[in-house]
Parts: structure tokens; sequence; C-alpha cells
């Protein structure tokens, strides 16, 4: 019997063998990978990837994306970021180069906000971000309608990011019961895609914040007070979690104090995460890291509220504040993020002051790596989807974005400045070139010379 010989062309229209419909290649694309693999090419399918580097294939209605020398990093995925809020007031931030800038809310619909949140964290390289503390007992920008409506837009095809919800059950920066957190477990959530609506946890507000003095803590403030728990008594906090874990659901408990972080890390497991953690210890960060209990924290937060904090509680206390190096060494799960619209959404603006409060200003590889995994492979981790986005591996989803220079090869005092060219998420371009100004540039350049003023973080 004859052998038939297919073409090339013949194989790749093959129904067992489709060709990609995308194939990026030309540049260093960061997978992220556990070995910290650098390819030059992918192939995407179905909004997966399928091939890298010398296994990608493009058949004659592939869409070739020339990367001519541009990087290819994962999506960013941004664990901490109040989109609806963010929405409503950008480009105005709680906090800015002059210090508290407050502003009136913008009336804006939810929807519309949504979307505009949307835009931006696409024009910034963001394809997926956490939504902390949405729920009954809140009203606005963190109301039950808001869930409902990002369920809307899931169904629509209208997200251009992956969405993770954190229920809040009580008020955000504010009190919360036992009867009103289990009420709020009862009531109804929307169904939607995980994979774009991930309502899997809920968050607690255990205390505020030092610079307010109502962090709950074992120092002293300047007026002789330690702060308090935002929930009646460490029993109904510890009930809470206990609930939630029974409920199947993760917890985030905003805790920025030491002594209310201690009040949770005994009901605390696997897949939590402590919100802030302004004065953790190195005891408690040893830990949470034998737990794997990870921990989310802003680094242009605490560049602003630091002056704050000292004067809140002394300078000796404010300088052990965000002991960000004692986090990356201490082998916690960390992720960083924004807290916007506390802040700017913009994460190169964020790992540059991250690498301020570590005394780092030029080029450092190897420590960029490992700020950039806190902003896509950890927090994946934190949203209970390492197996399926946060690395550009096949099989994965197909979120990443290009920049117009390599930030491994680039000074961290120079990144807010590194361009973001275009946003992938799903193999679905989101954002590209243009569309939507990412960070005024002149309103945000004063943001790496120090913050000042301050608010409530969320």
């Amino acid at each position: 019997m004859e052998e038939k010989v297919q073409t090339l062309e013949e194989t790749m229209s093959s129904p067992r063998i489709r060709p990609a419909s995308l194939v990026v290649r030309g540049g260093p694309i960061h997978t992220f990978d556990p070995e910290g693999t650098v390819v030059d090419a992918l192939a995407v399918r179905d909004g997966r990837i399928v091939a890298l580097g010398a296994d990608v294939v493009a058949g004659p209605d592939t869409e070739v994306l020339e990367l001519a020398g541009r990087t290819v990093l994962p999506g960013i995925n941004d664990s901490h970021l109040h989109a609806v809020w963010l929405g409503t007031r950008w480009p105005d931030t709680l906090i800015g180069p002059t210090g508290f800038a407050g502003g009136e809310e913008k009336a804006v619909d939810r929807r519309t906000a949504i979307l505009r949140a949307g835009e931006l964290c696409a024009s910034l390289g963001i394809t997926s971000y956490t939504e902390p503390g949405l729920g009954p007992g809140e009203t606005g920008c963190f109301a039950p309608e808001v869930l409902d409506e990002y369920a809307s837009l899931a169904a629509e095809g209208l997200l251009r990011s992956r969405v993770t919800v954190l229920r809040l059950f009580g008020l955000l920066d504010g009190v919360s019961s036992l009867a009103d957190f289990r009420r709020g477990l009862d009531s109804p959530m929307p169904n939607a895609d995980p994979r774009w609506l991930n309502v899997h946890g809920v968050k607690i507000f255990a205390d505020g914040i030092p610079p307010m003095r109502s962090a709950w803590t074992h120092h002293c403030y300047t007026d002789g007070s330690h702060g308090s728990l935002l929930v009646d008594s460490e029993e109904d906090l510890v009930a809470m979690i206990e609930l939630a874990h029974e409920a199947g659901m993760v917890v985030g408990v905003h805790a920025t104090g030491d002594r209310s972080i201690e009040a949770v890390l005994g009901s605390l497991r696997r897949g939590d995460h402590l919100v802030h953690g302004d004065l953790v210890t190195a005891d408690q960060l040893a830990r949470m890291a034998s737990r794997g209990i990870g921990l989310t924290t802003q680094p242009a937060i605490a560049m602003a509220m630091r002056a704050m904090v000292a004067e809140a509680l002394g300078g000796e206390v404010a300088a052990r504040a965000w002991p960000l190096a004692e986090m990356l060494d201490s082998g916690v799960p960390l992720t960083l993020s924004s807290d916007a619209p506390v802040v700017t959404p913009d994460w190169r603006v964020h790992l540059a002051a991250a690498a301020r409060l570590l005394g780092v200003s030029g080029v450092d590889s190897v420590l960029m790596e490992r700020l950039l995994r806190c902003y896509t492979t950890t927090a994946a981790a934190q949203d209970g989807a390492a197996d399926w986005k946060g690395s550009l591996t096949v099989g994965r989803v197909a979120d990443f974005c290009v920049l117009d220079a390599n930030p491994l090869e680039v000074a961290f005092a120079e990144l807010p400045e590194v361009g973001v060219e275009l946003t992938v998420t799903g193999g679905r371009v989101v954002y590209s070139g243009e569309q939507l100004s990412a960070v005024d540039r002149q309103a945000h350049a004063g943001e790496m010379a120090g913050f000042g003023g301050g608010q409530e973080q969320h």
C-alpha cells in the first residue's frame, strides 16, 4: 500500500490537528514557569497556549504578531483592586503626589464604572484582578448589585479582565457582626463562568490602619491607645473565619496591626491570606509561611503612609512597618497589589516603589522577576487558579501583555516609563496601542518621589 504523505497545509487543516489562531514570535517571552524559561514564540488556540518555542507553527490562516524584539510577560494580576470604585473616580486617587487628594465621587453607573476600569486595567497589561469587598450591608461601589452587574457582563462576554470577588458582610473599613456574617453567607450568588467571575472568598475587616490609630496593636499610640477590633470580640472573629471555611470559602482578612494579625493566625489555613499586614512581625511571617497563609501588601501605600505611622506610633515602629525584605524571604505566598483607587493601579509604579523600600534603584533582574511573580504566578495561586493561569505554559490560558522594553533589563527607577503596547486575555486582544491613556504621566510623575498624606487602606 502506498503511503500518503501530507503537505504542511494539509496537515494544518486536518480536523485532528487544527492550526493556531494566533502566533506571537520574535522577542523574549517570559513564561514564568518554575525554571524561569524564556522562549521566542508562543501559539494560541481556543484561548489557550498550545505550543512554545520551536514547537510553534503558523497555519495559512494564523494571525502572526511579530514582536520585533518587544517583551512578553504573563498578564498582570492585581490581587487587591476596587475596580468599580476606580472606574468611578479615575483619574482621581485618594493619595496623590502631594498627599491626600480626596475628591468627590462622580455620578457613574455601575456598568459604566466596571467597563471603564476594565479599559484602564487592559491598558496597563492587567488581565486579572480581585474586587475585595462586595455584598449586603454596603452601598454604591460595593453593593451586592455590583456583583450582579459583573455576572451580566461576564455572560455577555464584555469583561476585559478575569475577576475574583471577595464578598463582604459588613461595612468597608467598618464594623461587622457575627449575625450579619452568618446571614450574608446564606445570601445567593450569581451563576457565572468561574474563569471570568470567580466568587470564591470573603473579606473580613479585623481592624483599621495605623495612621488613623485604628490598627489593633501591642504598640502604644502617641495618644495612649492601642486601637481595637472592628468586630465585637476575638471569639466572633474566629467564628466568622470558621463559618466561611464551612461554606467552602477562602478568607482574606484586613489586618494591619500585629495584635489583629495574632488574633486570626490560629484560625486561617492554607489558601487564606492577610490583606496589608502593615505591622506584621518576623515570627508571624514564619508561622504564616509554615501554614501556607498568604499576604497581600501595597508598596506604594507603604511609602505614602510611613511618615504618618511615625507620627502615630513613633519612628522606631514606623521603620519596622511593611518589612518587605522579610516578607519576600519568609516563604510566605506574597502578592503585591495597588488597592486602587487609593493610589494608581499602575503595577510599574508599585514595583518601583517596592524596590525603593528594598533600597534598590538600578537593574536587578533577579529581584525584578521575584517581584513580577508576586503580580502573576503567586496572585494566580491566591485566586485558586495556579493550574490554569499566571504563567505562559502549554495548556494555560493565553493571558499576556507586550511591553516595549524588557523589564528585567531596566532599572527599577525607570520601570514606570516602560510602555504597555498590547494586552491579550484568553487569546483576545483587549488593548492595543493608545486606545486609552494608561497613566497621566504629568499627574503621576511625582508618585515615585514619595507620597504624603494618607487615607484608609481597603
